[in-house]
Parts: C-alpha cells; sequence; structure tokens
C-alpha cells in the first residue's frame, strides 16, 4: 500500500476509536495529531505536477487546492488538541480527510491523462 494511502486510513482508523473523557481522550487527540503529521507529509511530498500542454491548468489547480487542504490541517491541529468539542472536531476532520482523498485521487487521474496524452489515447 502505497505511503499515501496509508497515511489516509491511519488518520480514518484513528478517527474511529472511541474517545472518552480522561486519559482516553487525551491518547485519542494525540493519537489523530500524530497521524495529521503523516497526511501532512504526504501532501507535503506531491511533487509531479505537468509542465506543458493542456493538463499545466489543472495541475495549477492541484497545487493551489493541495495548498488549501495543508492550511486547513494546519489548523485543525490545536483544535484536535484543545477543542472541548470533540464530536465536532472528529466530524471536520473526517470532512477534511474525505478532501484530501479526493484531492489524491484528483492527483492520480492526472497522471493517467499525462500518461495517456503522452502514448496518444485511445486511437
Amino acid at each position: 500500500m502505497p505511503a499515501t494511502s496509508t497515511a489516509l486510513l491511519s488518520l480514518q482508523q484513528a478517527l474511529d476509536l472511541p474517545h472518552e473523557p480522561g486519559a482516553s481522550l487525551g491518547q485519542w487527540r494525540w493519537s489523530v495529531r500524530q497521524r495529521m503529521a503523516s497526511v501532512r507529509d504526504a501532501l507535503i511530498d506531491e511533487t509531479d505536477h505537468p509542465v506543458d500542454g493542456w493538463l499545466v491548468a489543472r495541475g495549477g489547480a492541484a497545487i493551489r487546492e493541495r495548498n488549501t487542504l495543508l492550511n486547513r490541517l494546519t489548523a485543525m491541529g490545536p483544535a484536535v488538541l484543545e477543542s472541548p468539542e470533540v464530536d465536532q472536531v472528529r466530524i471536520d476532520m473526517k470532512r477534511l480527510l474525505t478532501d484530501i482523498a479526493h484531492h489524491f485521487q484528483r492527483l492520480h487521474d492526472l497522471a493517467y491523462d499525462e500518461v495517456e496524452l503522452e502514448l496518444g489515447g485511445s486511437e
């Protein structure tokens, strides 16, 4: 399983773990926060974007989307560790995780389209 998929799955599993007040809530917060770092690293590590042709605009949009997702992930860090509204944090993090998964799917689609363009498509 690629590192990106592993990071996303690991964060999803941490979010799904039950949390209870007290020590286990602190463990849940810390576990989620650590896995957020892996997802952040996966977003930062993405570097392949088309440099010519009709895919350049989509590559630029992917970079802007990545930066937006990184900003959202960074903004969620303190909330995960400190917010008293743990259920809302979980909901917000799951939404962010879904958006990140969609972003990576768009990157895979972009890479596929780039290869298809180089090979000549279905002609």
